[in-house]
């Protein structure tokens, strides 16, 4: 599944699903899709998101693989895009929304009805 958040001040933003999903509780929401916040709810949502990236970041990090000199390409895991890079595309959303007083909508981005 796609998510894609939209606003009129804005390009949309396509997200994967459980990603997505994740980035709509950290905003405050329920999780439910379709689902939209209001232009006065905006701020708040924004301020809700960027705190629970933060409180991400304080997380211990698991290393489980170490990469050596011996190690073939094949063998290489590559450290996994952290929640505030993924976060990027929506918080600029989000604040041309703020910028522009207008309400944010999330859909299933897919095409499907849910």
């Amino acid at each position: 599944m796609l998510i894609t958040f939209s606003c009129k001040a804005h390009a949309s933003v396509t997200m994967f699903g459980e990603i997505g999903l994740q980035f709509i509780k950290m905003l405050g929401h329920s999780g439910t899709i379709p689902g939209a916040i209001d232009a006065s709810e905006v701020p708040d949502a924004l301020n809700n998101l960027r705190t629970a990236i933060e409180a991400e970041k304080s997380q211990p990090v698991e290393q489980n693989d170490v990469v050596d000199d011996n190690d073939s390409e094949e063998d290489v895991v590559e450290a996994p895009v952290n929640l505030g890079s993924r976060a990027f595309p929506l918080v600029e959303l989000l604040k041309a929304a703020i910028k522009e007083e207008c309400e944010v909508m999330w859909e299933d981005g897919s095409g499907k009805r849910l």
